[in-house]
């Protein structure tokens, strides 16, 4: 098993490169199971959760070695239970917590015991809440559901809310969702699917790409696949709209791919012209 770290590597790293820097051990209090990590560029934050002291823990962007959090939520009053996965919205300075059946808001300074600003749980959300990502342009955010499926909801939703979007049904080709991300000026979710549970190097894996308009059982837009990627069961993805990047890890090869994909990070309005001139 692998020591508990997180660790921070130059962009254009390439092959077995050592780390720039790490944060680890027993002051860090990070555990050896982290399903999710996301940066603050606001505040130079980087935040985790972990799911085995039911917390959600903040560092400095430059945190390095045995350092500790500079925050953690952490409390009976959290309602957190396992939390695998975030996302966050520096726009409205919000922490998104999906969990079993539900999703959490917290505020994004948050510290100590605090409640949720909002809950989203009831049998209208369709909540399964195994990842989540969060758009602060349009005022959305998408976390998986039920049966396979994708739940776009209103960024401000709380309480038995119902879904504005559900993309379901075979033409997805939809097994597992892992992790995802969201390019808001495209209005675009980017997910990782891991393929089924269980299998080692499953058949069919990639990395998926829907509108956030999409509903129904509609086939992703661009699809990452294929022996010629490289990817064997894809775990997280992260983006990077300045150089056009897509970031995959990939839980088989214990690495992380860089895909460039320019065609995907463009603006709705423009893609639309673009669309249109054809």
């Amino acid at each position: 098993m692998a020591h508990p770290q997180i660790a921070a590597f130059a962009r254009l790293a390439n092959g077995g490169q050592t780390p720039s820097r790490r944060i680890y051990g027993q002051t860090s209090m990070l555990s050896r199971t982290m399903h999710d990590i996301r940066y603050n560029s606001v505040d130079d934050e980087i935040l985790v959760p972990n799911p085995f002291s039911n917390a959600i823990l903040t560092f400095r962007g430059g945190a390095d070695g045995q350092e500790p959090p500079i925050r953690i939520i952490q409390g009976p009053n959290t309602e957190l239970n396992g939390p695998d996965r975030l996302d966050i919205d520096v726009v409205h300075r919000e922490i998104f917590v999906p969990g079993r059946g539900n999703v959490l808001v917290f505020p994004l300074d948050g510290n100590g015991d605090v409640r949720p600003k909002r809950v989203i749980r009831g049998p209208d959300t369709q909540v399964d809440g195994s990842s989540i990502a969060v758009d602060p342009l349009h005022n959305l955010f998408a976390t998986t559901g039920r049966d396979q499926s994708i739940l776009v909801f209103d960024r401000t939703a709380n309480g038995n809310a119902k879904p504005l979007h559900v993309i379901r049904g075979p033409n997805t080709q939809i097994d597992r969702i892992n992790q995802m991300a969201i390019y808001p000026a495209g209005k675009l979710l980017v997910v990782a699917m891991p393929g089924v549970q269980g299998a080692m190097e499953p058949p069919r894996v990639f990395v998926g790409m829907w509108s956030l308009d999409d509903d129904g059982d509609v086939a992703p837009k661009w699809t990452i696949t294929g022996k010629q990627t490289g990817l064997k069961k894809p775990f997280a993805v992260a983006l990077n709209p300045e150089h056009k990047e897509i970031y995959v890890t990939d839980m088989r090869l214990n690495g992380v791919m860089t895909f460039s994909v320019p065609e995907i990070f463009k603006p709705v309005a423009e893609r639309a012209a673009s669309a249109g001139q054809r």
